[in-house]
């Protein structure tokens, strides 16, 4: 065994300088465990991509040594890459139940659950993973049982937290194993690898007990329909919107799809209860009283597809906001979809909808997830680390984190703050950070890879659009019968620009001809086409600035 297989390794393959797409690894000897497998959503820059999740090229160079992947929760940015990761490499899955059936309903859709082994754990369990042993503690999150993972290693015990806040009135009276968490500390904790999502934010967080009185009070007022949008992985949040539902004498209808999986999932499982009769189809929303009705739906982001933008977009079939109807937002921003979520807001003013959105402090409708200043510095306090990475946050959320980390005890020098791919290597109690391995952005487009080469013709579509250059050449001598014809597409509008069409026209019929000439060039269609293609795109380019992507279309007759 070398020098470098002897030591503990730890780093990120995504979730460090960004939200979402989580991944990280603990490597020791020729073992590697992998915690979550995450995604995250597309800007605008990403044409056409449907996800990100991160790029496994170590995974890939050093398949026989991982063992397995370990899911600290449900949400997606935890969970949503799994099943483009598990087509090209299978390990056994960990994670508790309400995530094991969040993920099988994944494989399924993508035809990989029946040979994908996954494995229920709960806080009590033990896992032996070569030479890491893992167990486990409970959390308090926005989905029911979330775990932080302890990594027990001959160099020393790193512990995750997972996504976490403490909660010490939880709705599913899942109480955070804070005893639990101190026996860890106290038993000395070699790295700590904490989430900073709320690291710029003073105080607590608070309870998401008091969300739900909110959320029954603006039912009670409201005259009409009650649209609330949340994530739909918000298990709690849906149970609150069930009973709000039920108090108030309403049906319940469900729109977006992973609203339907989840709430499905769930009440199969047990952690949510919707009471008899109270489901209806979004086809039966217009048969029901107003104010009977509430609609739990997707797009508390304002993602373009999901329900609520395309309801304030008067865009989703068979059910319609009217004037006067309720409109929920329960949920904050992610940093990144401030400027959608104002255009859906905008849209549901424009309908004549009352809604309700904004700072949890204003409208009470909505309460964070993830632990302010004072809990992180608890968690800190709790494991009392050596060493510490924080994780799970942009560059700026990091960086308080790492005050906090200071305020609290822990040595500045051996805080690290890192990028996704930056190693930090732990021999003999000392931590050093000086290799990278690969890491960055795997763009997906439905089940398959989107390539740079691919995006980038994607970006010149939106930018310049396309010409297509039609031309039928002779099977005998090569001459041109027909064309070229030009069509534009997104470029110009042929009606209007004639005389430089015209002139594209005869550019390509004499460079095929001077070509053609050339017996040695004769019938080669591919020199035909880029000769073609870079003389139009010099001639458009000094004509109008702007480089179409430009298609040579060639048949013989």
């Amino acid at each position: 065994m070398s020098k470098l297989d002897q030591q503990l390794s730890v780093f990120s393959l995504g979730g460090i300088n960004e939200i979402g797409k989580n991944m990280y690894i603990v490597q020791y000897a020729n073992d590697i465990v992998v915690i979550d497998c995450g995604s995250k959503f597309p800007d605008e820059t990403l044409l056409g991509v449907d996800l990100i999740v991160p790029d496994i090229t170590y995974l890939l160079e050093n398949s026989d040594k991982v063992r397995a992947l370990v899911i600290t929760h449900g949400h997606e940015d935890h969970i949503g890459g799994i099943p483009y990761i598990r087509k090209q490499i299978n390990v056994p899955i960990y994670a508790t139940r309400l995530t094991l059936g969040l993920i099988e309903g994944k494989l399924r859709e993508a035809r990989l659950l029946a040979n994908t082994e996954l494995i229920e754990i709960t806080s009590d369990s033990t896992v032996e993973l070569g030479s890491i042993t893992s167990t486990f503690f409970k959390t308090n999150h926005s989905i029911p049982d979330c775990l932080g993972v302890v990594f027990h290693t001959p160099e020393g015990t790193v512990v995750h937290t997972g996504d976490f806040k403490f909660d010490l009135t939880p709705v599913n009276n899942q109480y955070p194993d804070i005893h639990k968490m101190a026996d860890i500390g106290s038993k000395g904790v070699t790295l700590l690898l904490s989430e900073s999502t709320n690291a710029e934010r003073p105080g607590y967080t608070p309870s998401e007990s008091q969300v739900g009185k909110h959320i029954e009070e603006a039912f009670h007022k409201a005259k009409q329909k009650v649209f609330i949008a949340t994530f739909a992985s918000n298990v709690h949040r849906l149970q609150q919107v069930i009973d709000a539902a039920e108090a108030t004498n309403r049906k319940l209808a469900l729109l977006g799809r992973s609203m339907v999986n989840v709430v499905k999932v769930a009440s199969e499982l047990g952690y949510l209860t919707v009471p008899d009769g109270m489901l209806v189809e979004a086809g039966e929303i217009d048969r029901l009283d107003s104010h009977r009705i509430a609609i739990l739906c997707t797009g508390s982001q304002g993602e373009p597809m999901a329900a609520l933008s395309r309801l304030s977009r008067s865009n989703y079939r068979n059910v319609e906001i009217h004037r006067g109807d309720t409109v929920i937002l329960s949920s904050s921003p992610i940093p990144g979809n401030e400027r959608n979520v104002s255009k859906t807001v905008d849209n549901l003013f424009s309908l004549g909808a009352e809604v309700i959105y904004g700072s949890s402090s204003v409208t009470g409708m909505h309460v964070s997830g993830h632990g302010s200043q004072e809990e992180l510095k608890l968690m800190l306090t709790l494991m009392k680390p050596k060493y510490f990475i924080p994780i799970h946050g942009e560059y700026r959320m990091l960086h308080q984190h790492r005050i906090l980390a200071e305020s609290v005890g822990v040595e500045p020098a051996n805080i690290f703050i890192l990028n996704n791919g930056d190693v930090v290597d732990i021999k003999e109690e000392a931590a050093t950070q000086s290799r990278k391995v690969t890491a960055g952005n795997t763009l997906v487009d439905g089940l398959g890879d989107v390539g740079n080469i691919v995006l980038r013709d994607r970006k010149q579509l939106s930018e310049d659009g396309i010409l297509i250059v039609v031309l039928l050449l002779s099977k005998t001598d090569g001459k041109i019968l027909a064309g070229p014809d030009i069509i534009s597409r997104g470029f110009v509008y042929v009606r209007e620009s004639e005389d430089l069409i015209d002139q594209a026209s005869i550019l390509a019929a004499d460079t095929v001809n001077r070509l053609q000439s050339g017996q040695e060039q004769l019938n080669q269609w591919n020199v035909l086409k880029i000769n073609v293609k870079e003389v139009l795109g010099r001639f458009f380019y000094e004509k109008t600035g702007r480089r179409p992507v430009i298609l040579t279309i060639i048949t013989e007759f």
